[in-house]
């Protein structure tokens, strides 16, 4: 029982919805959070940072200069071609949101409990404009 209850969680967390016209609001988060448009350049940075995003702890993709890549979570490879703009923007503010057993932290939720670092309590760890930026990175990666 919980090894099948351990794959179908994996299989939530791996499995990528397919990007459609048609969203749910559980599924995806519409309206983006800045009236600036998302900066691919900018995303890149973000996601590929050690600093930052810290994206490539977990995931790994098309970096050929990034080292290290992580193998825990999906390979953002095609993640354009996967998901829509507001299927990837409700996944980054919080995984969560669509599905509660992601081990995907929240990049645009304020974590005040005591499992986070004072330096990061009350703070996202990307703010508005970045996870704009991150979104509009990863729509550009489709698959061939």
């Amino acid at each position: 029982m919980f090894f099948a209850a351990l794959a179908t969680a994996a299989l939530l967390i791996l499995a990528p919805a397919r990007a459609t016209s048609q969203t749910t609001a559980s599924d995806a988060m519409d309206q983006p959070l800045t009236n600036v448009p998302g900066d691919a350049k900018r995303g890149r940075e973000i996601v590929a940072s050690r600093q930052t995003g810290l994206c490539l702890l977990c995931h790994s993709g098309p970096f050929p200069d990034a080292h290290l890549q992580g193998n825990l979570a999906s390979n953002l490879a095609g993640a354009g071609s996967r998901w829509s703009a507001a299927q990837l923007r409700a996944r980054i503010v919080d995984a969560r949101s669509v599905n509660p057993d992601s081990l995907m932290p929240a990049m645009h939720k304020v974590q005040a409990d005591a499992g986070v670092s004072r330096a990061w309590r009350g703070k996202p760890v990307l703010d508005a404009q970045q996870v704009e930026d991150v979104v509009a990175f990863l729509q550009t990666l489709r698959e061939p």
